[in-house]
C-alpha cells in the first residue's frame, strides 16, 4: 500500500488519546466486577455460617450446648460407681510381616446400676466375642500413642454398648495392656 492508501483507510488510522477519553462510563459493572464484589462475599458469608453451625461453634448462641446438658444430668443418676471386671483377653495381632504381635488387655467396664451386672453377665459370650473380631484386626501402629489408645476405647465401648443393649455401660477402663 502506498501512503495515500493508508492516509484514506480509517482502520489503519490509531486511536488518539483523546478518542479514548470520550468513552463514558455506562454505570453497569462487569460481569468479573459482578462477581468479585457481591456473590463471592455473599458465598463467603454463607460458607462460613454453615461451617461454624457444623462445628459447633454456634451452639452456645442457638442454646443447643445448654439443652443437652441439661438431659444429660437428669438422665444421669448421682450414685456410686459400678464396675464389672471382664476376664483377661491375649489376642494375636494382624501382621504383615513374619513376625506376629500379641496383646494381652484387661479391662474394666463401668456401668450405670448394679442390676447392669446381670445383663452384662448373660451377653458375656457375645461381648467377649465383639472384642476378639476387634482386636484381631488391629497392627501395632494402630495402638501407638494416646490417640490410639483413645480409639481402641472408643471402639470396644461402641461394641459392648450394642451387645449390652439394655444395660447402660458407661465407659471402658483398661486395667492392663501388654502389646508384645
Amino acid at each position: 500500500m502506498t501512503d495515500e492508501a493508508a492516509a484514506e483507510d480509517p482502520a489503519t488510522e490509531e486511536e488518539s488519546p483523546e478518542g479514548a477519553e470520550e468513552q463514558k462510563p455506562t454505570g453497569k459493572m462487569p460481569g468479573k466486577k459482578l462477581i468479585l464484589f457481591i456473590a463471592l462475599p455473599i458465598l463467603l458469608l454463607i460458607g462460613g455460617g454453615a461451617g461454624a453451625y457444623f462445628t459447633g461453634l454456634l451452639d452456645p448462641y442457638l442454646g443447643i450446648a445448654e439443652e443437652e446438658g441439661t438431659e444429660e444430668l437428669a438422665e444421669a443418676p448421682a450414685g456410686p460407681a459400678v464396675y464389672f471386671e471382664m476376664p483377661e483377653m491375649l489376642v494375636n495381632l494382624n501382621s504383615t510381616g513374619r513376625k506376629t504381635g500379641y496383646l494381652k488387655i484387661s479391662i474394666s467396664l463401668e456401668l450405670g446400676t448394679e442390676e447392669d451386672i446381670t445383663l452384662l453377665e448373660g451377653v458375656m459370650p457375645r461381648v467377649v466375642d465383639g472384642f476378639q473380631v476387634y482386636l484381631r484386626e488391629l497392627r501395632v501402629e494402630d495402638l501407638q500413642g494416646s490417640a490410639g489408645l483413645q480409639r481402641l476405647r472408643e471402639e470396644l465401648l461402641l461394641r459392648v454398648a450394642s451387645a449390652a443393649r439394655p444395660a447402660q455401660v458407661k465407659d471402658v477402663l483398661f486395667r492392663e495392656m501388654l502389646i508384645q
